[in-house]
């Protein structure tokens, strides 16, 4: 299915917005080349990436706990390190990808196919 998301003039470049759709919570990022949408919610330990700054034009790193993923495949590029000590809760909280979808940009508004 495919829904509408916002103006593409509502987020700029290097910004991303918590949003909701088709009953999921989801993150959309503007970053150098083009719109990227991801799940709302860290795989670790389900922190809001909403709340997650964009780190290099490329990855969402977790407020929490500083783990990173690539924002357009949802790959983990740093699993969590932060603070000291969370490697051992690692062990139960092995790394996982983030789910994606693909946005589309059209007569300046924003769709992402889910």
């Amino acid at each position: 299915m495919r829904y509408e998301l916002c103006a593409s003039q509502d987020l700029p470049q290097g910004k991303s917005r918590a949003m909701e759709a088709g009953g999921k919570k989801l993150v959309v990022y503007h970053l150098s080349d083009g719109f990227y949408a991801t799940q709302a919610r860290c795989t670790h330990m389900f922190a809001s990436l909403g709340k997650g700054k964009i780190v290099e034009d490329k990855c969402v790193q977790c407020p929490l706990h500083r783990a990173r993923f690539d924002i357009r495949t949802g790959e983990v590029s740093e699993w969590a390190n932060f603070p000291p000590g969370v490697q051992l809760l690692n062990v139960v909280r092995g790394e996982k990808a983030l789910e994606t979808w693909p946005v589309t940009e059209e007569d300046g508004h924003l769709f992402v196919e889910m």
